[in-house]
């Protein structure tokens, strides 16, 4: 199952590098401490060089380039810095004037520019502060009074319209953009480079752009860079070797799916690739480097490097190399492979040491992922120890590495300088725009005359964006080198400090404030434990477990009692493969149902009265046998629900978390009666007590999370649960219960009643000893059941329903639609679409409704479906054929009155089980679309941008509530979405499904659901009788309490 698990097995430095992924911080601290510590002397001489390229920048900064100061001067810290970056991100490539208007008014008009004037020294800084400071002035004329200079100009302006607004602040954003890219096209690039060449500087081209998303993206940026490799070797006349100018390549840019998952596809598609671009690099004549991306890619980007490191047609050429990022625990020791990996190829690598761009974003990943560490350090002088340490290694091997130093920061110059001493087999490296007081230092026979390779961006400004950012956040924050030394009251000694000795004072090496992924959630809820799908070594073992527990058939049968009922079973297929038999289920009879709700009713008092603290301590017990059976529970998700690997994790993890949250609310809510206020004299007590029998109807679409979700709510607050899982996925719940009872619930207070629905409700819904309903499901249903509970005599109980949605996501012009359309498959097709929060439906600005149709068009291309049992399938199948019937009747209406957009491509695979491949359509109106759709089709309807309410009308007037995206730049759009949208959980600038227990607490309205929200502070209480106690403590005789105080008047 997953994939091919000797993939974990490799040579022992590759095992060694994957052994430190994740290694314990303290651990690699002290190891890389002790590597980078240098004699007494030899520190006392970096110290020096240190501190006198600092006065050199600080004295030669004037005139200069300026894009340093200005990063200073709008620090992140700062709201115009907050505001520089959101505007550099998405003015540039927003095409319409109105939406123009609103986010300038959105973010100019709040900030204040004049504060900024003059501040610094820089022609360049000053200049683009005057120009933001008009159009800030401009976008506020409602606040001139009392300021005359401000009024008239904001007359003046005014009168020229709001076109001048828009060209002052785009030629703003343009002043930025320039100082960053080198030239629009290779071209110019080329020609700009010139006149640093001159002073000494050699450059490597790197073509603007993120991740493809399709493979026309992919085929475009390989046009691109062989293009620019032709230009560049012409351009490089007669330099050679070191000195010849060079080209970095992203391997994402070069393939649509350069993930793990997809491995064989990297190695047989993308390698040639990479493979074509390295032979006319060497053909030219150029330097060729690999860059750096995220953590998760690293191991799958050495297998791609190394098949082509050991192409024989590239031998005797030593200009192929990567990048290598020291804020990775595992960056030493990846020298090491990289090192025999030289030694194999017969040639010289070219290795760019970098500290990393990705931190902010590899410490949330790691988070969210639950893993059991993270894979960056956590303090950035750490990052700074490793970057020492890597680079005297990569100093020490030089018949196997020309190491590129790419930096910023003088003390690290000057310790590669102290470290190199007389070498010159080397190169320094900056940013374009950025470092040029501090190199200037550096390079040229008037210098110190060390090489500097400049790091050249080329594109338009629209391709700038995700670059910009990732410099701003990198360079921007206030512990930045760049930030810090362009402030001058900061001392120079504070600034060139060796990072060796400030890590070895540390107390901690991890930083405490950011906590371990285990421990996001503080002490009294520990995260759910998650799984590496990147890592072999991680995976192979899961992968023989689930194997192995696939080739048993799980069984099913009613749990009466504690005591597992007989009867006639029936067989459970795959939905993937319906020729494969899983396991079989005993449904139960009316007369089970009976017998448990009798048993029930009867244990209920008992559980009642046990202390939440013991009920709380039972499901934690039971979180803990979820997390040890995770490949048990994984495999079964995969096989009975036709889950991916991916959605069967996640599944686990969710109904960890549901057991671990329901019992620390438990000890907050039920542990002891709240004293209330009241009078002197008087004891008030409020507090929460079990209802009694709750009967919880979960769904097969979340068959272990929801069915998990709704018992442990139930339990913890004190009730008996007869537990009613979906007729297609009872396996699964069936070992759930086998856990909770092993964890110590006790077998009258949990019964299992799988079988069909209208028969077992037909005899529980009518009695009255079942005190509430938990229902997760249709709409149909939920009003059934209400209906039910509602024509039977006695005591009004609660009926907590979830339901579905007609979840829509909204897109303007300012969104980036490559994020967009990430996040829209993962909401539209993920899981089949078989999720209450999936969305059904884009709308999106017309503005910016073809490039993002076409780019959806092309993602849902490289959608894989098939079997979920593979780590390569993206969508799996249905969940049976009455599900695809009705979604291939739609599908067909849809082909009558609809125009398709794409339909994922099919696959042999699918013919064997009930799937549908994710088909998109564009509509012209909400209304064709009659009820909840649940699968993975998409609707598209695009919007004029003045028409933004008229789309919130449509939307709310479905009567559906449950959840609604937005992707925009705009805060005042966000801010409108929470006031007017009717939908319980919005998600913006990110896909619109995951709820995680706790954090994002999970329930609709209207339509959608009665509430509270699941995974909330307010859902435990739904389950419980809210009581109250008032005691007359002076009934026997006066108040001694009142009559004892002190009497604290002055006497």
């Amino acid at each position: 199952m997953l994939f091919d698990t000797s993939l974990a097995e490799t040579d022992p430095l590759r095992q060694r590098l994957r052994a430190v992924i994740r290694a314990d911080e303290t651990t690699i601290a002290r190891r890389l401490i002790d590597a980078a510590t240098l004699p007494a002397d030899q520190v006392d001489r970096i110290s020096e060089q240190a501190r006198a390229l600092v006065r050199g920048v600080r004295s030669g900064r004037v005139g200069r380039g300026g894009i340093d100061a200005f990063m200073h001067e709008y620090e992140l810290s700062s709201k115009e810095g907050v505001v520089l970056m959101c505007l550099a991100e998405a003015m540039l490539r927003v095409p319409d004037s109105h939406t123009v208007d609103r986010l300038i008014e959105d973010k100019i008009g709040t900030a204040e520019w004049e504060s900024h004037l003059g501040k610094s020294d820089s022609f360049f800084v000053n200049a683009s502060t005057w120009g933001l400071m008009l159009t800030g002035r401009v976008a506020r004329l409602d606040d001139t009074e009392g300021r005359d200079a401000r009024a008239v100009l904001g007359r003046l302006i005014h009168r020229a319209g709001e076109p001048v607004i828009r060209r002052a602040v785009r030629e703003a954003m343009r002043i930025m953009g320039r100082q960053f890219v080198m030239g629009r096209t290779i071209k110019e690039a080329l020609a700009n480079a010139r006149e640093a060449e001159k002073e000494g500087y050699r450059h490597s081209y790197d073509m603007l752009g993120e991740a493809a998303r399709t493979m026309e993206d992919a085929d475009r940026y390989f046009r691109s860079y062989a293009d620019a490799i032709k230009a560049i070797g012409k351009a490089g006349g007669s330099r050679s070797g070191a000195e010849a100018p060079g080209i970095s390549v992203k391997l994402s840019a070069l393939h649509p799916r350069y993930e793990f998952a997809q491995r064989d596809r990297v190695m047989t598609e993308l390698v040639p690739r990479l493979a074509e671009l390295a032979m006319l690099a060497k053909e030219a004549d150029i330097g060729f480097t690999v860059d750096a991306e995220e953590a998760d890619r690293l191991d799958l980007s050495l297998d791609v490097i190394e098949a082509v490191a050991l192409d024989e047609r590239l031998k005797g050429w030593d200009g192929y190399g990567l990048a290598i990022q020291a804020y990775q625990k595992r960056c030493f020791a990846l020298i090491d492979w990289l090192e025999d990996l030289a030694g194999r190829a017969g040639r010289r690598l070219c290795v760019r040491l970098v500290k990393g761009a990705y931190w902010d974003s590899e410490i949330k990943w790691a988070q969210e992922r639950s893993l059991d560490g993270y894979p960056v350090f956590t303090r950035k002088v750490l990052t700074d120890v490793s970057y020492l340490a890597c680079a005297k290694k990569l100093l020490a091997a030089p018949g196997a590495f020309y190491p590129q130093f790419a930096t910023h920061n003088a003390h690290t110059v000057a310790a590669i300088l102290e470290l190199a001493g007389n070498r010159t087999d080397f190169e320094f490296q900056r940013l374009h725009g950025m470092g040029e007081a501090l190199y200037a230092q550096v390079v040229g026979p008037e210098a110190l005359d060390r090489p500097c390779r400049i790091y050249a961006p080329v594109g338009t400004h629209e391709d700038l964006l995700a670059y910009l950012v990732r410099r701003l956040l990198e360079n921007g924050a206030n512990s930045s080198f760049v930030n810090r030394i362009q402030d001058e009251k900061l001392p120079i000694d504070a600034i060139i400090a060796d990072p060796v000795a400030q890590a070895r004072g540390l107390v901690s090496y991890p930083n405490p404030n950011i906590p371990l992924p285990k421990a996001l959630y503080g002490a009294a809820r520990r995260n759910s434990a998650g799984l590496d799908l990147t890592d072999p070594l991680t995976l192979a073992p899961v992968a023989a477990a689930m194997a192995r527990h696939a080739e048993t058939p799980w069984q099913g049968q009613p749990c009466v009692g504690g005591v597992l009922q007989e009867g006639e079973a029936r067989i459970v297929h795959d939905p993937a493969d319906h020729q494969r038999i899983i396991g079989s289920v005993v449904d139960a009879t009316p007369e089970m149902a009976e017998a448990a709700l009798d048993r029930a009713h009867r244990a209920f008092p008992g559980w009642d009265a046990t202390p939440a603290d013991a009920r709380a301590a039972i499901l934690e017990k039971a979180a803990d046998l979820y997390e040890s059976h995770l490949a048990e529970l994984c495999a079964v998700c995969v096989r009975e629900a036709g889950k991916t690997m991916a959605d069967a994790v996640a599944e686990v993890r969710e109904a960890v978390d549901f057991l671990r949250y329901y019992a620390h609310r438990a000890r907050l809510d039920f542990a002891e009666p709240e004293a209330m206020p009241g009078p002197t004299g008087e004891r008030d007590e409020y507090w929460l007590a079990g209802r009694g029998v709750f009967l919880c109807i979960s769904p097969w679409n979340f068959p272990l999370a929801i069915f998990t979700g709704q018992v442990s709510a139930a339990l913890a607050a004190g009730n008996a649960v007869l537990a009613k899982p979906a007729e297609q996925t009872p396996l699964v719940a069936a070992r759930a219960v086998e856990l909770l009872h092993e964890a110590g619930i006790p077998g009258d207070v949990l019964h299992l009643l799988p079988g069909d629905g209208a028969a077992i409700g037909g005899v529980l819904l009518p009695d009255a000893r079942v005190s509430g309903v938990a229902f997760t499901g249709s709409v149909e249903t939920a009003h059934i059941i209400n209906r039910a509970l509602a024509a039977r005599p006695g005591a009004i109980v609660p009926l907590i329903a979830e339901t579905g949605g007609q979840n829509a996501m909204i897109v303007d012009s300012t969104a980036l639609p490559e994020q967009v359309v990430v996040d829209l498959c993962a909401s539209a097709f993920q899981s089949a679409g078989q999720r209450c929060s999936a969305s059904r439906v884009l709308f999106v600005q017309e503005d910016v409704a073809e490039r993002t149709i076409a780019m959806l068009k092309g993602a849902m291309a490289e959608l894989a479906v098939g079997d979920p049992s593979e780590l390569a399938t993206d969508v799996g199948p249905v969940i049976d054929r009455e599900a695809k019937d009705g979604l291939d009747a739609h599908i067909a209406r849809m082909e009558a009155e609809a125009k398709l957009i794409a339909r994922a491509p099919a696959t042999p695979a699918m013919q064997a089980g009930t799937f549908v491949a994710p088909v998109a359509f564009e509509i012209d109106s909400l209304d064709r679309l009659t009820k909840e759709v649940f699968g993975p089709v998409l609707h598209v309807i695009r919007y004029k941008a003045d028409r933004l309410d008229a789309v919130m009308d449509a939307i709310n007037a479905t009567g559906f509530g449950l959840t609604m995206g937005l992707h925009t730049r705009i805060d005042t759009t966000v801010e409108w979405m929470r006031r007017r949208a009717g939908a319980g959980n919005l998600y913006v600038n990110r896909n619109m499904i995951g709820a995680v227990v706790g954090v994002q607490p999970f329930g609709g309205e209207g339509l959608s659901g009665t509430g509270p929200k699941a995974g909330g502070p307010r859902y435990l209480p739904r389950f419980a009788c809210e009581r109250v106690i008032s005691i007359n403590t002076t009934a026997a005789g006066g108040n001694a309490s009142l009559m004892s105080m002190g009497d604290d008047l002055p006497g």
